[in-house]
C-alpha cells in the first residue's frame, strides 16, 4: 500500500480494499521501522491518528466520505496541531503544544485526513538543505548521504521514502520545490494568499506560503482543493474565488505557449541536469506545447534581494520568542536583560542568529532606506519581469535547481554557496507566483526536477501541464530502494 498515490489509495479505500485503520498501521509500522535512516520525522502521533483513521472508516461506511477522507499525511512541523507539539526544529519550541489547529490543518481534518505526525524542517523554515534542524540532519532516501533539500526536506523525504503517501510543506524562496526536486516527488506553492497562514508559524510574513507535496501532480490537486480558500482570520488570505483542481487536469496542451528564461540556462546550471531539462522540454512540445525565449532581466538581483527582505521580516516575527511568554527559558537568568539575551543565544541556531543580525541591520536607522525600502523597489521590478513575460506565454519552465542533491556537509561552512541553490526559485515568492517542480530525470542516480511557474491564480494550469508531463513519462514513478524490501 505504501507504493500507492492518493488517488490510488482513495480509490482503495471507496471499494474497500482495505481500511483507513489498515492504511494507518502500514504508514505507521513504516515510519517505526525505516525513519531512522532519514530522520525525517519530528513527532509521531501513533494514538492520534489511528483514532482518526477508525473516524475516517465510519464515514466511509457511512457514505459520508470525501475525496481524502481516511488519507494518512504528514504535516511540517511548522504548523500549529492542537495538542501536538509544533517544535518549528527550533530547541526554542520544543516544549510548545499549541492550544489550536492551523487553518490548513483544520480544511485537512473536515475532509477527513489522518495526521500521522510532524515531519523535520530547518530551523524556523531558514534552510536549503534541512541541515539546520535542532533534530539534525535529514538524509536523502535516494542517497543518506545527500541532502534532502530544504527547508520541508522532512515531508519530502518521508514521501519520497514511502512513509507517508503525501504531505504538507511550505515555501517562503523554494522550500517545496527545492526539496520536492531533490528527492524526487511533485511539490507545490500556490499563489501568495491562496492557502491559509494562520497557525504557520511565521519566517517572512510577506513571502510564506504553504503547499502541498506528493508524488503525483493529481494528488496535489487533491490536496490543494482541500487546502485553498480565503481565511477571514488571516488578513493576507486572498478572495480570488477557487476552482476545482482536479476538473482540468486532463486539458490539451496543444497551443500552450512555454517561456523558457534565457538566465536560467546560463553559467551555474549543471550540464547533465540541463540535458534532463532540455529533454521535459521536448516531451512538453510533443504534447502540443510551443516554446518561446523570453527574458527575466532582473533574475541576478534576486538573491540580494531576497536576502535583505526574508531576513528583516524574519527579525521582526522571531523578536516574540524571548523567554517570557512560551517557548524555551534559559536556567536562573539574573535579571530580564539576561534572560532575553541567553535565551535567544541558546535557543536560536546559527542560521537563525545570521538570518535575525542581517535583518536587524537593514531594518535599522539609517539603514533602512538603503537596504530594506532599495529591496522592495528591486522586488517589484522583478515582478514586473514576470507580468510582461506573461505577456507573451502562458507558462514559464526551467530548472527548479542548479543540480542534484549535494553532499551532507558540503556547503554547511559557506552560506552563500547554500544561498545559491535557491536561485531559480526565489523569484517565484518575490513576486507572489504559483510554482510547481515535478521530477524529470535522473542525474548520478539522484533526481533532478522541472520547475514550472504560472501567471497569479494559475495553479489548475500547473497543475494540468504537471499531470500532462507525467502521463507521457515515468520519472514520478520512480522509487529509492526500500530498506523493508531488501531486509525481507
Amino acid at each position: 500500500m505504501h507504493d500507492k498515490t492518493v488517488a490510488q489509495l482513495t480509490a482503495g479505500l471507496q471499494t474497500g480494499q482495505f481500511s483507513s485503520a489498515e492504511l494507518t498501521r502500514c504508514f505507521l509500522d513504516r515510519i517505526a521501522s525505516l525513519d531512522s535512516r532519514y530522520n525525517s520525522f519530528i513527532s509521531v502521533a501513533d494514538e492520534q491518528a489511528m483514532a482518526a483513521a477508525r473516524a475516517a472508516d465510519e464515514r466511509i461506511a457511512a457514505g459520508d466520505a470525501g475525496p481524502l477522507t481516511g488519507i494518512p499525511i504528514a504535516h511540517k512541523d511548522i504548523f500549529c496541531t492542537d495538542g501536538l507539539r509544533t517544535s518549528c526544529g527550533s530547541r526554542m519550541l520544543d516544549n510548545f503544544v499549541p492550544p489550536y489547529d492551523a487553518t490548513l490543518v483544520t480544511r485537512l481534518n473536515r475532509d477527513g485526513v489522518v495526521a500521522l505526525g510532524k515531519t523535520n524542517m530547518d530551523e524556523f523554515a531558514m534552510g536549503s538543505s534541512n541541515e539546520n534542524s535542532f533534530y539534525g540532519p535529514v538524509r536523502n532516501p535516494w542517497d543518506t548521504s545527500a541532502v534532502p533539500g530544504g527547508s520541508s526536506g522532512g515531508s519530502a523525504a518521508a514521501v519520497a521514502a514511502g512513509l507517508a503517501p503525501a504531505a504538507t510543506g511550505t515555501d517562503t524562496g523554494g522550500s517545496i520545490r527545492q526539496p520536492a526536486a531533490f528527492c524526487g516527488i511533485t511539490g507545490l506553492k500556490p499563489t501568495y494568499g491562496r492557502v491559509s497562514r494562520l497557525g504557520m508559524v511565521a519566517f517572512a510574513s510577506s513571502l510564506d506560503q504553504a503547499g502541498p507535496m506528493a508524488r503525483t501532480a493529481e494528488d496535489c490537486a487533491l490536496l490543494l482543493n482541500s487546502m485553498a480558500g480565503h481565511d477571514p482570520q488571516d488578513s493576507t488570505s486572498s478572495q480570488v474565488p477557487t476552482e476545482d483542481y482536479c476538473a482540468r487536469l486532463a486539458d490539451s496542451l496543444q497551443g500552450l505557449r512555454i517561456g523558457l528564461p534565457r538566465e536560467y540556462f546560463g553559467a551555474g546550471l549543471d550540464p547533465a541536469t540541463a540535458a534532463c531539462i532540455d529533454q521535459a522540454l521536448k516531451e512538453l512540445e510533443a504534447l502540443g506545447a510551443t516554446l518561446v525565449e523570453v527574458s527575466l532581466p532582473h533574475s541576478h538581483l534576486t538573491i540580494p534581494t531576497y536576502y535583505v527582505i526574508a531576513p528583516a521580516e524574519a527579525s521582526t516575527n522571531l523578536s516574540r520568542y524571548d523567554g517570557v511568554r512560551y517557548g524555551y527559558r534559559c536556567e536562573q537568568p539574573t535579571d530580564l536583560l539576561d534572560l532575553y539575551t541567553r535565551t535567544r543565544e541558546e535557543g536560536f541556531g546559527e542560521e537563525v542568529k545570521r538570518r535575525i543580525l542581517v535583518g536587524t541591520y537593514a531594518l535599522s536607522a539609517g539603514y533602512y532606506d538603503a537596504y530594506y525600502k532599495k529591496a522592495q523597489q528591486v522586488r517589484r521590478l522583478i515582478k514586473q519581469d514576470f507580468i510582461d513575460c506573461f505577456g507573451q506565454v502562458d507558462v514559464i519552465a526551467g530548472p527548479t535547481t542548479p543540480g542534484p542533491a549535494f553532499a551532507l556537509g558540503s556547503k554547511s561552512d559557506d552560506p552563500v554557496a547554500m544561498y545559491l541553490e535557491d536561485i531559480y526559485t526565489l523569484a517565484v515568492n518575490l513576486a507572489g507566483l504559483p510554482g510547481m517542480s515535478v521530477p524529470a530525470g535522473m542525474v548520478g542516480g539522484k533526481p533532478v526536477g522541472l520547475q514550472l511557474i504560472g501567471q497569479h491564480f494559475g495553479e489548475a494550469r500547473l497543475l494540468n501541464v504537471g499531470h500532462r508531463f507525467q502521463q507521457a513519462t515515468d520519472w514520478h514513478a520512480r522509487r529509492p530502494a526500500d530498506p523493508a524490501v531488501e531486509a525481507a
